[in-house]
């Protein structure tokens, strides 16, 4: 009887929780230049989730690259952010572009770059990688494909 008691508690403990169920990546957005100089340019953006589960998490990056013109330019880091239960949620973005990389993939070289760029105003960038979930030993990974034009 006293088995039967802890094996009823337990399952309901454990059916109480709902890990089973992963965090909804809703979008990634709010890409903003932080700030430029001569040799980089500073990136901020957010990845937005709902987490259904009644517990938390941990997020982190998992090689998310930057690409502009077909070519890898930067990586985007990631802090291990911790999961709020049972909440809306963004984990922040950063990344640092050398400006020489963005400039050399111009045809027309870093001069030509620079003008091409301040006249257009803009740079078409494609954030491409993971984010991976990991609560209890369950984990679950995010794919990251995004397409987005900043305005200089």
């Amino acid at each position: 009887m006293k088995n039967r008691l802890y094996f009823l508690v337990l399952f309901l403990l454990m059916s109480s929780c709902a890990v089973n169920k992963k965090p909804i990546l809703i979008k990634v957005d709010d890409v903003k230049i932080v700030s430029v100089t001569m040799d980089t340019i500073r990136l901020k953006a957010a990845a937005f989730f709902e987490n259904p589960n009644g517990v938390g998490g941990t997020i982190s990056s998992d090689k998310i690259q930057i690409i502009v013109k077909g070519a890898s330019i930067a990586s985007v880091y990631v802090d291990e952010f911790k999961v709020p239960a049972r909440a809306s949620f963004s984990v922040p973005l950063m990344a640092v572009i050398p400006t020489k990389k963005v400039f050399q993939n111009n045809k027309n070289g870093i001069l030509g770059g620079l003008i091409n760029s301040f006249l257009n105003k803009s740079i078409k960038l494609r954030f491409k990688g993971n984010l991976k979930y990991k609560v209890f030993g369950f984990s679950n990974t995010y794919l990251i494909d995004k397409i987005q034009e900043i305005k200089l």
